[in-house]
């Protein structure tokens, strides 16, 4: 599995995911998020175009990443998720505690803050 990250706009993280999330993969994945959070990053965008299988393991660790960016006072999105991965996340209820898009612009254009009408 590879990762590679870029800023959109100064403040949201887009993390992309090629390969898979299982065991073997995710301590790289994890030290690199933690590093990351450390730096200060707070909005995180996964985008799962190319991410094409993930365990059990790696759906624990999206939620220790959520976890730990609520308690900073941020949050991580799902972005581009397809095929066999929107049955697993429904059936794990995945999609109920994240935060899951069709694209990363819509992810990205969620971090913006709403504004009231009237």
């Amino acid at each position: 599995m590879e990762f590679y990250y870029h800023e959109t706009e100064k403040d949201v993280l887009i993390l992309s995911a090629d390969g898979g999330l299982n065991a073997a993969t995710a301590e790289k994945f994890v030290s690199e998020l933690e590093r990351l959070i450390e730096a200060g990053n707070r909005k995180i965008i996964v985008d799962c175009s190319a991410l094409d299988y993930i365990s059990s393991y790696g759906i624990s660790v999206l939620l220790r990443l959520h976890k730990k960016l609520q308690r900073h006072g941020g949050d991580v999105r799902l972005a581009s998720v397809k095929g066999m991965l929107v049955k697993t996340f429904s059936i794990v209820g995945i999609d109920e505690i994240l935060s899951i898009h069709p694209d990363v612009n819509r992810a990205r254009l969620s971090f913006r803050p709403q504004t009231g009408s009237g």
